[in-house]
């Protein structure tokens, strides 16, 4: 998927592309609704959830 990249925030990513949303649950991200994740970019929740952002953004891409 085209359009997504690690210094978006999850918000703005959920907002744009909602299809995004199991997989950031499958990487263990399950708090996509809480207040963090609308100011928390994607390489910035990868890395407090101890995911390696650039597999993350594979998968994404793969969407």
């Amino acid at each position: 998927m085209t359009g997504v990249t690690k210094d978006m925030t999850i918000g703005e990513i959920l907002r744009a592309n909602p299809e995004v949303a199991p997989v950031l649950l499958d990487a263990g991200m399950h708090c996509l609704g809480c207040p963090a994740s609308q100011g928390e970019t994607l390489e910035e929740a990868a890395m407090v959830h101890g995911i390696d952002v650039d597999e993350l953004m594979k998968v994404i891409e793969e969407l």
